[in-house]
């Protein structure tokens, strides 16, 4: 009896090998060929991105050693512009406002897009519905939406506001002009601004939740609480240590609110960071003192880079 060998002939036997074994130059030439084609797609991004984002940054440390004006010949004064700004006390009023408003933002407008989309996930019908308008705030344009806002915090007894205010009998709020009153009116603002692009990253993060581990809570008797304490927020731990170092990063480059509501007023009680930034390089018609600016920049940059660093590197078991 004969039998027949049914092996596909890859020609192994009669003809030479032509693949390159790992290690020999041919396959570094195969792997610099294959790589060529993703570089030359990539070629247009990189040089925008070095354009538009590298070039200035460096153009921003350069002139942050430099007294400039952008109107006369800069002139190098090294560390002269970090003296200038350590010495401003403006400074440190606006280092406190600025962490104000990061603590009031983080205890009041960090867990609403959580809460919000907590609910919207439980809801059935109708979801589509409330997250488009959740996510209405986000598509309104910001100047528009603080200008409308300006208009709910008119201190004037017709104020929307205090209109409100008066059906219970209280009021009028000078919400704006009162120091006390002033910064918590200002993140109330950029909480409803912002808060819905959070609430879809946090919806589309339930999505991914596996129905079962709930399943198996309400065979266990778990109630809501218990299910939203061990099943939900352990399944969003990597998304909510995200959206908290981005909500620090974001809030300490406050600008918008600040500068459009009162531009740093009543007595600076709204200066922060970013608009000192504002002021050291716009202010003067002349030209500002863009030398300081860009020092006061760098030293943001620094500090929140080493921040970010240094909260990663703490929360990297906890994501995972």
């Amino acid at each position: 009896m004969t039998t027949t060998d049914t092996r596909p002939d890859t020609g192994s036997r009669t003809g030479p090998r032509t693949a390159a074994r790992p290690g020999r130059p041919g396959s570094a030439l195969a792997r610099a060929r294959g790589g060529l084609p993703t570089l030359v797609f990539l070629a247009p991004m990189l040089i925008v991105f070095g354009v538009f984002s590298w070039l200035p940054i460096g153009r921003a440390v350069v002139m942050s050693f430099q007294r400039t004006n952008l109107v006369t010949d800069p002139v190098f004064v090294g560390f002269a512009n970090f003296q200038q700004v350590f010495a401003d006390p403006l400074l440190w009023t606006a280092v406190q406002n600025t962490g104000y408003f990061a603590l009031l933002a983080l205890v009041f407008g960090y867990p609403v897009p959580l809460v919000a989309a907590i609910l919207m996930s439980e809801v059935r019908r109708l979801r589509g519905l409330f997250s488009a308008l959740a996510y209405l705030p986000v598509v309104v344009p910001p100047v528009v939406a603080v200008l409308l806002w300006k208009l709910f915090y008119d201190a004037g007894e017709d104020g929307v506001f205090n209109t409100v205010l008066a059906w219970f009998g209280l009021g009028p709020v000078a919400w704006l002009q009162d120091s006390g009153a002033v910064m918590p009116s200002l993140v109330l603002e950029a909480t409803w601004a912002a808060a819905g692009g959070t609430v879809i990253i946090y919806l589309a993060a339930l999505v991914g939740v596996d129905p079962s581990l709930y399943e198996a809570a309400e065979i266990d008797g778990a109630g809501v609480w218990r299910k939203l304490w061990h099943i939900t927020l352990p399944q969003l731990r990597g998304v909510l240590l995200i959206t908290f170092i981005l909500q620090i990063i974001g809030t300490a480059q406050v600008f918008l609110e600040p500068f459009l509501f009162t531009d740093g007023g009543p007595a600076n009680r709204t200066l922060t960071l970013l608009l000192l930034i504002y002021r050291y390089a716009f202010t003067n018609s002349l030209g500002g003192d863009y030398g300081a600016a860009a020092a006061l920049s760098l030293m943001l940059a620094v500090v929140l880079a080493a921040f970010s660093m240094l909260y990663f590197r703490l929360t990297r078991s906890w994501s995972s």
